[in-house]
């Protein structure tokens, strides 16, 4: 054990923000699904593909400690709002893929950032409800220092890391300026699944078309094209997809979609 692990203090981790409102900065910490690596600018962004060996086509992921920093940073229809709200207000982790506002896209830091959090089409996976130790730092980065917070799972590429923080590879481990320890908080997420049974991610519902575009309102019609697509299940997804029926009444299911 080296002195750059430590355990959950169980409210906003100080060494965290320390770390992250610096440069470069990169820890790991727990969520619902397991350990992340979280980094806030463009050289943690840089370490972070160097350590996962990622593939940077993806959407970058922005953690959000509200409702409302969504609704600041992301294009949103009355009924995307009224869907983070619902998953807000029931405590459901919840991630969508939607384009950036012009003016959220000013605050993003000059350095570069925008080219690793974004994927061709200008869009984030923007998250909520991931879990209390990261959404304590997330909100507290943002909402103090003006800071994004991005994220990606703490897995060795193509591996899950099992909700263990032993489960992050030597790669990760010794990448990470700090690494939060917390497994009996994400164990307690999903108390009765096994290693084999338990979700390692959270649902990601795509909402824009192919070109990255917001999909239409749907205004309770029937058959309106682009809907909404869940492109990966996860944890809570049969509660997620109940939620979609009652607020879209045209919605896909392409698990593995991305594009």
């Amino acid at each position: 054990m080296s002195n750059k692990h430590i355990s959950w203090n169980g409210a906003i981790q100080p060494e965290a923000i320390e770390i992250l409102k610096g440069e470069g900065g990169m820890i790991v910490s727990p969520t619902k699904v397991g350990y992340i690596i979280m980094t806030s600018d463009k050289a943690g962004l840089e370490r972070k593909f160097a350590a996962k060996n990622r593939k940077r086509n993806k959407p970058g992921v922005v953690l959000c400690g509200s409702v409302e920093q969504v609704k600041e940073l992301a294009q949103m229809t009355p009924e995307i709002e009224a869907m983070y709200q619902r998953h807000w207000d029931q405590d459901i982790l919840l991630g969508c893929i939607l384009p950036w506002k012009d003016e959220a896209k000013k605050m993003i830091p000059a350095d570069g950032s925008q080219e690793l959090m974004m994927d061709v089409r200008d869009t984030s996976c923007f998250v909520i409800k991931f879990g209390t130790p990261s959404e304590n730092i997330a909100k507290h980065m943002w909402e103090e220092y003006g800071k994004f917070s991005f994220a990606s799972s703490a897995n060795p590429s193509g591996q899950g890391n099992r909700g263990l923080v032993t489960g992050i590879g030597d790669q990760i481990e010794q990448a990470a300026d700090l690494i939060i320890e917390a497994n009996d908080y994400v164990a307690s997420i999903q108390p009765n699944e096994t290693a084999e049974t338990r979700y390692e991610q959270g649902v990601m519902v795509s909402m824009v078309d192919e070109q990255g575009h917001l999909i239409p309102q749907q205004n309770g019609q029937v058959g309106v094209q682009p809907a909404p697509i869940v492109i990966r299940k996860g944890l809570d997804v049969d509660k997620i997809m109940k939620n979609m029926s009652d607020i879209f009444n045209s919605w896909d299911y392409r698990h593995g979609f991305y594009y």
